[in-house]
C-alpha cells in the first residue's frame, strides 16, 4: 500500500473540516468500513482542487477540476471504496484518474492501482500531486480508459468514475472470477452506482444509490462531442 508523504503542517491544515466531514458525510450516511473512515480523515483533499476552491473541498458536493471534469463527493468515494470491500493485497483498476484524489483513497487500501486518464493534462496534474504525496504503488496510463489496461491485468477489482449506459463488457472481461466492479451506471441525468460481481460468464448486479457523474467518453462509453 502507498503512504502519504505530509508534513505536520498538512496534516492540521483544514483538520476540523475533515472530521466534520467524516462524522457528517461519511459515518452519518451510512459508511462502515473503517479502513475507508481512516484513509479519508487523514487524506488532505482540499490538495486535489484549485487554490480558489480549498474552502469548498470539504463539503459533499463535486467540484469542477478542468476539462469538464469533477472531484466526486465525499460521500461517493467513500461508498464506492467501501463496496469494492477491498483488504490489502489487491490489484484495483481505476477508470478516469480525473483530480487523483478517489486514487489516493485506492493507493491507501490496496497493494497496487492501475489507473487511466484519457485527459492528458489532468494524469499529468494528478501523477505530480501523488508522486509527492509519497505514493509508489500507483501506475498512471493515458488513454481511452473504455479499453481498460488487459496486459497489467487481471484485476481483483476495478471503479469506474465516470458514467455510461452499462459498463462496457470489455473492462468486466478484465476482472478476476470473484472480482468486483464500482461503476455509475444510466444516462446523462439519471444514474445509479452499481457493484458487478463476476462469476465465470455470469455478472450479478447490486444498485447502491442514485449518483451524477460526468459523462465516460470513449470507444465503449459515450462518443466525445464534435
Amino acid at each position: 500500500m502507498g503512504a502519504m508523504n505530509l508534513t505536520s503542517y498538512s496534516l492540521k491544515q483544514h483538520a476540523g473540516k475533515r472530521q466534520k466531514m467524516i462524522e457528517e458525510h461519511v459515518i452519518d450516511r451510512g459508511i462502515k468500513d473503517m479502513r475507508v473512515i481512516e484513509v479519508m480523515r487523514r487524506l488532505p483533499r482540499h490538495l486535489f482542487v484549485k487554490d480558489s476552491l480549498g474552502h469548498k473541498a470539504y463539503g459533499d458536493h463535486p467540484l469542477p477540476i478542468g476539462e469538464g471534469q469533477t472531484i466526486s463527493q465525499p460521500y461517493i468515494v467513500a461508498a464506492m471504496s467501501e463496496a469494492l470491500q477491498l483488504q490489502g493485497e489487491e490489484r484495483v483498476l481505476e477508470i478516469g484518474t480525473g483530480s487523483g484524489y478517489q486514487t489516493a483513497v485506492l493507493a491507501e487500501l490496496a497493494a497496487q492501482v492501475f489507473t487511466i486518464e484519457r485527459v492528458k493534462s489532468l494524469s499529468q496534474h494528478a501523477k505530480v500531486l501523488l508522486d509527492g504525496l509519497g505514493y509508489t504503488n500507483i501506475n498512471f496510463k493515458i488513454f481511452d480508459g473504455t479499453y481498460g489496461w488487459r496486459d497489467r491485468g487481471p484485476y481483483d477489482c476495478l471503479v469506474v468514475t465516470a458514467a455510461a449506459p452499462h459498463v462496457p463488457r470489455v473492462l468486466v472481461e478484465q476482472v478476476k472470477d470473484g472480482g468486483r466492479i464500482v461503476a455509475p451506471v444510466g444516462g446523462a441525468e439519471n444514474q445509479e452506482l452499481v457493484v458487478l460481481t463476476r462469476h465465470g460468464s455470469q455478472v450479478r448486479q447490486r444498485r447502491l444509490s442514485l449518483c451524477n457523474f460526468v459523462p465516460l467518453i470513449g470507444k465503449y462509453g459515450w462518443p466525445e462531442e464534435e
